[in-house]
């Protein structure tokens, strides 16, 4: 028996003006004009011989008959989309696509990717640092990289790393220093910011659990990007508070070093995001396991210190 169906490509649009209760928000999400909306509905209250939404001078209701049928579409569509997203894996098998952030891909993950071909060669990599992309609406995804509190509803947030903050410069400005003691007053201090008119309040934060008291952190030089910041100190414009994790190299070179012996937990830290719900595709199996094992040989080389993989 042929199945009763509505009009399959209107369908999208109730589900958008259902969870929005506004046909311009649903207009703007996928990117119709309200009239499209508003005739698409239409479409589906003529098939289904039934009102939806009670519409109004500026808003619009669902009916009960409308909140009942969307409660039933949106979790069709929801089932619809794990299957092309699961199709897809399947299809790809071998390609494992990943977002992260353009410091995390450059300073972690990039001078490591040698040791992930050399576990899995057969082993295809996309990465991409577009941070708009997101696992839930993209199918193309397969995971994420992100730094954060693991505040993302919706997905598994599985914990990589946390952050551990060190105050660095260039040896040549260290050797400035007066032998008896330093006092950070006298350099340039250098700031990441969260917003263009924010900083992060990781010197202070450091500062306070380095117990160092009278530093004024208000002036130094300010970056939109941990990069240009960490270019900064290595060049000896001034000192800076950077993640150990994120400047492996120039610790291992030489080219920045600590200015006291004094490492500091952040409040942020490094997560795998995955989709819930879902089993590992072989891809991401691989890939999870191979970020425990050089994040278990990062661990070991900074002196044991603790791993969230246990």
């Amino acid at each position: 028996m042929p199945r009763k169906l509505p009009p399959l490509t209107a369908l999208p649009a109730f589900d958008a003006a259902a969870r929005h209760l506004s046909f311009t928000k649903a207009a703007e999400e996928l990117n119709l004009t309200h009239g499209a909306i508003s005739r698409a509905i239409r479409n589906i209250e003529d098939r289904l011989g039934i009102k939806l939404f009670e519409r109004g001078t500026r808003s619009v209701r669902l009916t009960p008959e409308g909140a009942a049928y969307a409660a039933e579409i949106g979790a069709a569509l929801d089932r619809i989309g794990a299957a092309t997203i699961a199709a897809t894996a399947a299809r790809t098998s071998g390609i494992l696509t990943v977002s992260t952030s353009d410091g995390f891909a450059g300073r972690w993950l990039m001078p490591r990717l040698q040791s992930l071909r050399a576990a899995a060669p057969e082993l295809e990599i996309t990465l991409t640092t577009r941070l708009k992309d997101d696992l839930v609406e993209s199918g193309a995804l397969d995971c994420a990289i992100r730094f954060g509190n693991g505040e993302w509803d919706g997905l598994d947030n599985e914990l990589l790393m946390n952050e551990r903050h060190i105050a660095v410069c260039s040896p040549a400005l260290l050797a400035e220093c007066d032998t008896t003691g330093i006092d950070l007053n006298a350099f340039t201090l250098l700031h990441v910011l969260a917003a263009s008119d924010q900083r992060y309040l990781t010197w202070q934060h450091w500062l306070k659990a380095a117990n160092i008291d009278n530093v004024d952190t208000r002036g130094g030089y300010e970056f939109d990007l941990l990069d240009n910041a960490i270019r900064a100190a290595t060049d000896g414009l001034g000192v800076t508070i950077a993640d150990r994790h994120m400047i492996g190299h120039e610790l291992r070179q030489g080219t920045l070093v600590p200015i006291v012996d004094v490492e500091v937990d952040g409040h942020q830290s490094y997560w795998l995001v995955t989709r819930t719900g879902q089993d590992d595709a072989p891809q991401v199996a691989l890939f999870r396991e191979w970020l425990r094992g050089e994040i278990g040989k990062q661990t070991q080389a900074l002196g044991g210190k603790r791993s969230a993989f246990v």
